[in-house]
């Protein structure tokens, strides 16, 4: 995918994905969505609810076993790897916005590391073939994901 740099942007000196690597991430499994193209897909979680159409997750088998006490109708965290996005703007200036922020006071996914944080509601599991049914999402068909961890009321949520 192309990405237009507007005004006002400004971009690393080097290139994040062409620096070697600190950490060796792995792919535990990948997002079945309804969204096939960039510019059909939610721009975040309240508008893919809006859009009532649920979604699921397939674990890839060595990763299945790690599914054991996750159960349905309890949120969850998922951490996506936005693998079209470039790595290489440090301050964007989104279309919503009248001028430039820095990358970490956004939650586009053009960022360093394209990670993507999704907190979603798990409506139903099959452990034995990985699959989870969830309520919506805001990823492209086939994305990456890196990370599942349960989600809790008690330590997530921080008091004002």
């Amino acid at each position: 995918m192309v990405f237009e740099q507007r005004d006002g942007e400004v971009t690393l000196a080097q290139n994040p994905a062409e620096l070697p690597g600190d950490a060796h991430l792995v792919f535990i499994g990948t997002v079945s969505s309804p969204w096939k193209s960039r510019k059909d897909c939610p721009k975040n979680m309240r508008q893919a609810r809006e859009r009532g159409q649920t979604a699921a997750i397939e674990i890839a088998s060595p990763y299945r076993p790690g599914l054991s006490g996750l159960e349905a109708n309890n949120p969850i965290v998922l951490l996506s790897w936005f693998g079209h996005a470039p790595r290489n703007l440090i301050v964007q200036r989104p279309r919503h916005a009248g001028e430039p922020r820095g990358t970490f006071a956004l939650r586009s996914p053009v960022r360093p590391n394209p990670v993507g944080l999704h907190v979603v509601k798990l409506l139903a599991i099959e452990k034995d073939k990985g699959l989870l049914t969830i309520d919506a999402i805001d990823l492209l068909d086939q994305t990456a994901i890196i990370d599942i961890k349960p989600w809790y009321a008690s330590t997530d949520i921080i008091e004002p």
